[in-house]
């Protein structure tokens, strides 16, 4: 169960990030205290947070402004997580260890080719296919002997499409019968660049496995571009659009356990 300044800071965030809040308004104490029902203490450490993670800033005076994440701030931040995977990637491959890995990560390819296969594109299969995709992604993170880089990682997965093992999907896109063909070739591509990366990672080839990693988790917008038949510039609404199916709390400590080893 989550303490309260965290559930909180949670509620915060997403108001910053769905933009209910303006750019640089001012957010005080006594007002979230007000909105929220809580005393100042939560309150406090839950604003901490979010200073931390820069979506707020303390103002000269008393209280804090807002930084609300641009689309420019995610696809930088797509970049360095596309770094920071290829790296846990390249460690796993050259890790002694791996082969004790290797099993969940073959799991969870096979049950996203099943998802797949079945051809069903609605709520429940997509979580399905989320799910396996984290517990892929994770499993590496998790397991790639730098703690740091996992670390890092959860402290930009508050951005949208940054979560550890997003998946970006238009549900306009999924009313039609083409768009959901389109969605499940993508699926099918980025299935068989997992099988590169555990293939890479089995053998040991550490610059496949490195390489093929940095392309697959870099090609998140372009995918919306190519697939999504999206010309017009991206906002950030529409980026937490594409990233609006998503797993739950429960589903996320579940995947959390299972890529423990």
């Amino acid at each position: 169960m989550e303490s309260i300044d965290t559930e909180l800071a949670a509620r915060i965030r997403h108001d910053i990030v769905l933009g209910n809040y303006g750019e640089e308004e001012r957010i005080s104490e006594a007002r979230l205290c007000d909105t929220h029902n809580v005393s100042r203490t939560p309150v406090r450490l839950a604003l901490r947070m979010l200073e931390h993670e820069g979506l707020i800033r303390r103002s000269e005076g008393r209280g804090y402004f807002v930084n609300a994440p641009k689309v420019n701030d995610v696809l930088q931040a797509v970049q360095v997580r596309g770094h920071l995977e290829s790296l846990a990637a390249r460690l796993m491959a050259q890790s002694p260890g791996r082969h004790n890995t290797l099993p969940i990560l073959e799991a969870a390819i096979d049950e996203i080719d099943r998802l797949v296969s079945a051809g069903t594109m609605n709520d429940v299969s997509i979580r399905a296919m989320q799910k396996q995709n984290a517990v892929f992604h994770k499993t590496i993170l998790d397991c790639c002997g730098n703690d740091f880089i996992g670390f890092t990682c959860s402290r930009i997965s508050h951005m949208p499409m940054l979560e550890v093992g997003a998946m970006v999907f238009d549900r306009q896109v999924l009313s039609t019968k083409e768009g959901k063909e389109r969605s499940n070739f993508r699926l099918q591509l980025g299935n068989s660049q997992h099988k590169v990366i555990f293939e890479a990672i089995q053998s040991g080839d550490v610059v496949r496995a490195e390489g093929v990693m940095r392309e697959h988790s870099n090609t998140m917008v372009e995918y919306i571009k190519v697939f999504e038949k999206r010309n017009e510039e991206l906002t950030i609404k529409d980026l937490i659009g594409y990233s609006g199916i998503s797993v739950t709390r429960h589903e996320r400590a579940e995947t959390a356990q299972e890529t423990v080893i």
